[in-house]
């Protein structure tokens, strides 16, 4: 090859390493930071509703039962997990149960025979959490679709087996009891002091999520979920940035089944049964998908509708819960929040 083949040759690799870089910097200037699209919220209303939340996160417990804070607070970390996967990665999961459940068992031995202070101890649990998802993650992420959610759920009954029969160190039926809550001698028996000893972490797991989908790589995660073929062709590692968001979802459902340990002082094997998944589920689908706000007022909704049947006496509360939920999913499709957020997007 000639001198003057050469150079053409070198050049036509710049020309096309540059016009590589250059789409790949469009797409994610251009790709949408959530499912809904459409008009930007005006920052003065971003603020004010970031402002109300933390105005009411700060009051729930004084005009709640301090439990069923805690319980609103936990779900909505377990719900905003799953939307991670759902509403910006376009997977959908039957077994983020076997996450939540794995960090509340790990969470609770932890403060049990180590004696951990609890954040300590349920950050302890979220880690084990994110060790459990590397390799479920790493064979999930390379399906879609109902393969995905069958692999799954598949693999968190394995995790409800394991520890059904691993008595030794669960407990089997039986559950861990008399979780402690230790934080450098202070007293946290009474749950309205708990509640605000865990908002930092809460707080720190809401954070984490929508700093992550408000960042470049949630920008591309948008785009793998909308097309991740063409995402493939311009050079991005489809399955390696699903795995990360798959261990990022089960750190953040991790912190939120360490703290409903704590919370409750027990765990049982409930936290790793596939009813808890499909709750979860329920709850983003109900406060709207892709919208991180929706989750947590599923959350809420759903957490204390429970709460006043339980209150009440009704023992169908399944029944109750089913048929609120269809009935959101025929009158408002894009869910609570969901439908909100589109309503304010349209407003001149």
């Amino acid at each position: 090859m000639s001198e003057l083949e050469q150079d053409k040759a070198a050049a036509g690799s710049v020309a096309v390493a540059d016009h590589t870089a250059g789409v790949r910097a469009e797409a994610r200037a251009t790709a949408p930071a959530a499912p809904t699209g459409g008009t930007i919220v005006p920052p003065w209303l971003r603020w004010t509703l970031t402002g109300a939340a933390v105005l009411v996160a700060l009051v729930l417990p004084v005009n709640l039962y301090p439990t069923v804070a805690v319980d609103i607070a936990c779900w909505a970390l377990f719900a905003v997990a799953v939307d991670l996967l759902l509403g910006y990665t376009g997977l959908m999961s039957f077994g983020h149960a076997a996450f939540w459940g794995t960090a509340a068992y790990a969470t609770g031995l932890a403060a049990i025979h180590w004696g951990l202070p609890f954040p300590l101890a349920v950050l302890l649990g979220a880690l084990a959490s994110t060790v459990l998802a590397v390799p479920v993650g790493y064979l999930a992420v390379k399906r879609v679709g109902i393969y995905f959610a069958m692999v799954t759920l598949a693999f968190a009954q394995m995790v409800y087996y394991i520890a059904n029969q691993w008595r030794s160190v669960t407990q089997g039926e039986n559950g861990l009891q008399r979780v402690p809550r230790e934080l450098f001698g202070l007293d946290l028996s009474d749950e309205f002091y708990f509640y605000y000893a865990a908002l930092p972490i809460v707080a720190g797991g809401l954070w984490l999520v929508w700093r992550t989908v408000h960042s470049p790589f949630g920008r591309v995660l948008v785009a793998i979920r909308d097309n991740p073929a063409r995402a493939r062709a311009l050079g991005y590692p489809v399955h390696r940035y699903k795995l990360a968001a798959f261990l990022l979802s089960a750190f953040t459902a991790g912190l939120g089944g360490g703290l409903f340990a704590i919370g409750h002082r027990f765990v049982s094997l409930d936290v790793l049964h596939w009813t808890t998944s499909g709750k979860a589920v329920i709850i983003v689908v109900l406060g709207g998908i892709g919208t991180l706000w929706g989750p947590v007022v599923g959350s809420a909704a759903v957490t204390r509708l429970e709460d006043w049947l339980s209150f009440a006496g009704f023992e169908q509360i399944g029944l109750v819960t089913g048929a609120i939920f269809a009935l959101t999913v025929l009158i408002f499709r894009r869910g609570l929040w969901g439908t909100l957020a589109h309503w304010l997007r349209r407003r001149p």
